[in-house]
């Protein structure tokens, strides 16, 4: 009884005390003006249209290959020939579509009159002008199973196709006949897009390593290594030729640039870094990859940041605060891209200024609670005077280069799932389902 009194008597004291002391406190004084938020507008939502610039384009080019990843110069058609507004003219199936374990990563590539591809296994067909498969080949090994692995990536170069996939292995096929030359174990996932030049073959495997094999046998000419990351995107970007240079991207962010024969370091750069304020992701994964422009790359992570580099140096020209979520495309002294935050933007190409930017279909739900899924977006290529990007939406688009306008767009049955590639003047896309669709 006597703790319970004194209890009492103590909590009266310090409400005695604490209504002292507020009556000594001066009153609260209310600062005139606007309230700011923290972090300005412009980090919390998206980039708005800026408008327009001339544009000086590149002729059309009547390309009959699209043989390799186009971040070469050597291997890039900047503006191929293609009408202006293409219609479908075929589909054929390239053997099995995306699902929940398994997805297509390698683009479609064009060369000596055909067209391969490859599906979410390890199935590589060519199929001819007209839509018909000429041969296909199951690159599986026989000790995994059908859903083991996924992704790979394609070039082609001399009458030789070269393909990696995610069951760690590189295959060199003929490309008339789909017959097998020469096999090397990657030791690693091998989802990356090779690079073919002058007799050797460049190849980042695991995310990690870049490899630079020959191409006559498949022994391996050296390698380098990158900083390990958790964080990746299925599938990784090409390396690129610059130059005397052989240069890689990795998960982590890290670019190596080596000479080409020897593989000694030249330079070493990073990408990593995200947007301040509002970020789709955290992965500081390369995914949109190195394009090299004269004496420039251009380079974009998946978490807010686009990069210019000095090829010769590797030092920074200029930082853009824009994601890429695939390789960008420089066209007429500016650089498209798709951003992370599922935007078609233009930037300078002189100092990484944003031009206009133009909305993409974001969440495929858009309701308060139910934001998780976006819709994917793949590009942009120039191509008949416009950009294209290829949606999982199920909408091929064309755009203005100027001022960004919707002039066109064309159905994708079951919607895209790679960036599309222009030969013939015809357009190529393989579909989630597993199909390529010719438009023309």
């Amino acid at each position: 009884m006597e703790i319970r009194l004194f209890s009492r008597f103590g909590l009266s004291v310090a409400a005695v005390a604490l209504t002292a002391l507020s009556a000594c406190q001066e009153p609260e004084i209310i600062l005139p003006g606007e309230r700011e938020d923290i972090r300005p507008a412009a980090d919390t939502e998206t980039v708005e249209t800026r408008g327009s610039k001339p544009i000086s384009l590149p002729a059309q080019s009547r390309n009959a290959n699209w043989s390799q990843s186009p971040g070469t110069s050597a291997f890039r058609t900047t503006n191929a020939a293609l009408s202006s507004a293409p219609r479908p003219i075929w589909s054929t199936s390239i053997g099995n579509g995306d699902s929940r374990k398994q997805r297509i990563t390698a683009e479609p590539v064009v060369a000596g009159g055909l067209i391969y591809t490859l599906d979410s296994g390890a199935t590589v067909s060519a199929v001819s002008p007209q839509g018909q498969v000429v041969w296909s080949t199951n690159l599986i090994p026989p000790t995994d199973g059908d859903s083991d692995a996924t992704g790979g990536g394609m070039a082609y170069s001399n009458g030789v196709l070269y393909i990696s996939s995610g069951y760690g292995r590189l295959t060199a096929l003929d490309a008339k006949t789909g017959a097998k030359r020469w096999q090397k174990r990657l030791n690693a996932t091998g989802s990356g897009s090779p690079l073919v030049s002058d007799g050797l073959l460049y190849l980042v495997a695991g995310d990690e390593t870049g490899w630079t094999i020959n191409t006559k046998d498949g022994r391996i000419a050296w390698q380098i290594e990158g900083t390990p990351s958790v964080g990746n995107v299925l599938g990784a970007p090409a390396p690129v030729i610059a130059s005397d240079l052989a240069v890689f991207a990795f998960g982590s962010g890290d670019i190596a640039a080596t000479f080409r024969r020897g593989g000694i370091r030249r330079w070493n750069a990073s990408v990593a870094g995200g947007r301040r304020g509002r970020a789709a992701a955290q992965i500081f994964d390369v995914t949109g990859g190195p394009m090299v422009v004269g004496d420039t790359i251009y380079i974009g992570n998946h978490s807010g940041r686009t990069v210019a580099f000095d090829a010769n140096t590797g030092e920074r020209n200029w930082t853009a605060d824009e994601g890429a979520v695939d390789t960008v495309w420089p066209a007429g002294n500016s650089i498209f891209l798709i951003s992370d935050r599922s935007q078609l933007i233009r930037l300078n190409a002189a100092d990484g200024s944003v031009v206009w930017a133009k909305d993409l279909p974001g969440f495929v739900k858009d309701k308060p609670g139910r934001r998780g899924a976006i819709y994917a977006h793949y590009g942009p290529i120039l191509a008949g005077n416009r950009i294209v990007i290829a949606s999982n939406d199920g909408y091929l688009r064309f755009y203005s280069p100027t001022d960004g306008t919707l002039v066109h767009q064309a159905e994708i049955p079951g919607g895209a799932t790679t960036a599309p590639v222009v030969a013939g003047q015809t357009l190529y896309v393989v579909s989630t389902k597993g199909q390529l669709h010719a438009f023309r």
